[in-house]
């Protein structure tokens, strides 16, 4: 009895979490349709309220990271030691945990609604603008709430050689109920934020093999599911160097011999025309298309079901997906974080977008009447790879691609969420990463039995909703957690200036 009673003590975030997820799985198992209604109506009430304010937060941590990155303290080190990862494996695994398969989910099916639904109207084609909007939604914006969580981590892990928690902000008001309610935020806002990525990726995966089987079997992403997290937890219990960093490399080569195919067979000129116009002017509209000013406002509908729910589901993976690219840049310089979070993972994506969208653009040309073939964001992939010689075996390789991309994201965020339970500690006990592998399979399990039952069609949906629910504290955490770190790198100056006086 002791012993339960020391153990609950010493992991009370661990035990509260786990109370928390069990809690939630039962609601949502016994009240499906109450849980829906009530998560509808919470996510409306805050996107139309607080859309805006998401947008002015967004272009608030772009321009935040590129004061910090070129002020003086941009040299500053993470730590003492030269980086940890060469830089292949680095923007692997940066890459991999960040955007992963979501890439593949969108990759055909946003660029073409934008094109046939064009947003705004700059004046340039349909083309050009589904591209920048896409770049828009998955760029500076997106990599500017990671990079600031990993700002926040890495300067209060390794230069003030403080636990890797995100409570360590707020040190100034160290009462336990703040870095409590912190630190448990985090961890709730990963596990939903991760269970919704798993749940949409295996969708995605079901999709795919139902699409090339011509099949309505359902059993698919339970299976998936389950290999995914076997996969995971055996990659997390080997640890990053040996396990996260092996299979993140693998991701991206395999990701770039999927983009070289289709850049290979498709229109490489238009490709490359269309990649150069877009960014242009998504660079110079990025103001404008941050607060969507003039001809570049969408207007509140479509703001609503894109950019505010993608702001938020960026917001809500920021905390575990900053801790983790803070981790695996130590050794590197605030400038070289700020920098490489910032703009190679959206080049790559970037690329990604235009030479997916630009064939899609061509095939609806070609076809000469566009019914609705990518409109299906779990299947539009597969649909477009039809169109290819080997369609088959991209197909497949587009699956395995899947698998390992939810792998690195599930791994990475075991990986995170046992250093916060395990008291911040950069190396966490591999008992606090099997237990966080078993409980996220078992809550993503359970939200995917939901979606079989007609009463509960729509949890897949009503989770993404959620997301949106509980990333909205977060967004209000990082103009503190802003204010906090501006007033620990005036006093870290002062130190350092004094220290090598």
């Amino acid at each position: 009895m002791n012993k339960m009673t020391t153990y609950l003590k010493e992991n009370n975030l661990l035990c509260f979490s786990f109370l928390s997820i069990l809690a939630l799985s039962l609601y949502i198992s016994l009240a499906p349709q109450q849980f829906y209604a009530l998560i509808e109506q919470y996510s409306i009430g805050i996107r139309n309220s607080f859309g805006v304010f998401y947008l002015w937060l967004g272009l608030a941590c772009v321009i935040f990271l590129l004061v910090i990155a070129i002020s003086p303290f941009g040299k500053r080190r993470l730590g003492g030691s030269t980086p940890e990862y060469g830089f292949f494996s680095w923007t692997a695994m940066l890459y991999s945990a960040g955007m992963g398969a979501g890439i593949l989910l969108r990759a055909v099916q946003e660029p073409v609604f934008m094109q046939q639904n064009p947003p705004i109207q700059t004046g340039s084609s349909p083309e050009i603008i589904a591209l920048e909007y896409t770049f828009y939604q998955w760029g500076f914006t997106a990599w500017a709430f990671y990079a600031f969580f990993a700002l926040v981590i890495g300067f209060y892990a390794y230069i003030r050689k403080e636990s890797i928690l995100l409570s360590n902000s707020f040190s100034s008001a160290k009462t336990s109920n703040v870095i409590r309610s912190v630190d448990y935020l985090t961890v709730m806002t990963t596990v939903v934020g991760i269970v919704a990525a798993i749940a949409l990726g295996t969708a995605q995966i079901e999709g795919g093999l139902q699409f090339l089987l011509g099949n309505e079997v359902s059993i698919y992403a339970y299976l998936f599911t389950f290999l995914i997290f076997l996969l995971a937890f055996i990659s997390v219990y080997r640890g990053i160097h040996k396990g996260i960093k092996q299979i993140s490399n693998l991701n991206i080569i395999i990701i770039i011999l999927l983009l070289g195919f289709i850049l290979f067979h498709g229109d490489l000129a238009q490709i490359f025309s269309n990649f150069f116009i877009a960014s242009y002017h998504y660079v110079i509209d990025f103001i404008p298309l941050s607060l969507a000013l003039g001809d570049h406002n969408p207007g509140k509908e479509f703001l609503t079901d894109w950019t505010f729910y993608y702001w938020a589901f960026w917001l809500s993976w920021a905390p575990f997906t900053g801790i983790f690219i803070a981790r695996i840049s130590k050794g590197r310089t605030v400038r070289q974080l700020i920098f490489g979070s910032l703009f190679l993972p959206c080049f790559g994506s970037f690329l990604w977008f235009s030479s997916f969208g630009t064939s899609a653009f061509q095939l609806i040309e070609t076809w000469g009447v566009y019914e609705g073939e990518f409109s299906n964001v779990f299947t539009s992939l597969f649909v477009y790879l039809k169109a290819f010689p080997l369609s088959g075996f991209t197909s497949i390789v587009t699956i395995l691609l899947l698998v390992g991309f939810l792998v690195t994201s599930v791994d990475s965020a075991i990986f995170v969420l046992s250093m916060f339970t395990d008291k911040g500690k950069e190396n966490p006990k591999k008992s606090h990463r099997l237990l966080w592998a078993i409980a996220l399979f078992l809550f993503t399990e359970a939200i995917l039995i939901l979606a079989s039952y007609s009463a509960a069609g729509d949890v897949l949906t009503a989770m993404q909703k959620f997301l949106i629910i509980t990333s909205l504290p977060f967004a209000f955490l990082t103009a503190s957690i802003g204010i906090n770190l501006v007033k620990s790198i005036i006093s870290e100056k002062k130190d350092y200036t004094n220290l090598n006086k």
